[in-house]
């Protein structure tokens, strides 16, 4: 895949074929975002565009298309969480910081939380990196749990055991009041 060295060219036509699912993702891990964040999800797809033409070397592939189209999408979702994650960083240093008088006392601010997602995450990899993957497919990609199983390689149910396996002990977690 000439994408996988490099080719710019390659990495529009790839773009190009994959614009529809990559729109699709885009717009589902938006739902997720603030109501006015000032991206929309065509602006995220044209930000992972600019990010993959940086590419240079990627190690080979296995050669067969759906599992290399997997793979591909599987990067490119991995991608715009990133590039969402950074895009709101930024955002947070602009504003005005303002004191409250009274602050709930479990209030947190966005980037707090987010880091508090990101060390959950971390630790539910360390238990098995599948629910980790399952998770971030599901909830940031809005993958169902038939497109799950198709590029992780396992059955449906099996997807559907690490998604309800995984949800319970994020929720344990959570509730439990331990920090994330």
């Amino acid at each position: 895949m000439r994408f996988r060295r490099g080719d710019r060219t390659a990495a529009g036509k790839l773009m190009e074929l994959c614009y529809p699912e990559l729109r699709r993702m885009a717009a589902a891990r938006m739902k997720s975002e603030r109501t006015e964040h000032t991206w929309q999800p065509t602006a995220l797809v044209n930000e992972l565009y600019l990010e993959l033409v940086k590419v240079r070397n990627l190690e080979g592939g296995t050669g067969v298309d759906e599992q290399e189209k997997g793979a591909f999408l599987g990067l490119a979702g991995y991608m715009m969480r990133r590039l969402l994650l950074h895009h709101a960083r930024p955002v947070s240093s602009k504003v005005e910081k303002v004191e409250l008088q009274e602050e709930p006392p479990s209030a947190k601010s966005g980037m707090e939380a987010l880091g508090d997602v990101e060390k959950a995450l971390s630790r539910l990899s360390a238990i098995d990196p599948k629910f980790r993957t399952v998770v971030e497919m599901r909830v940031f990609e809005g993958h169902t749990t038939d497109e799950i199983a198709l590029r992780i390689g396992c059955s449906s149910r099996t997807v559907a055991t690490y998604w309800s396996t995984a949800k319970r002990w994020l929720q344990t977690e959570w509730a439990g009041g331990r920090e994330a």
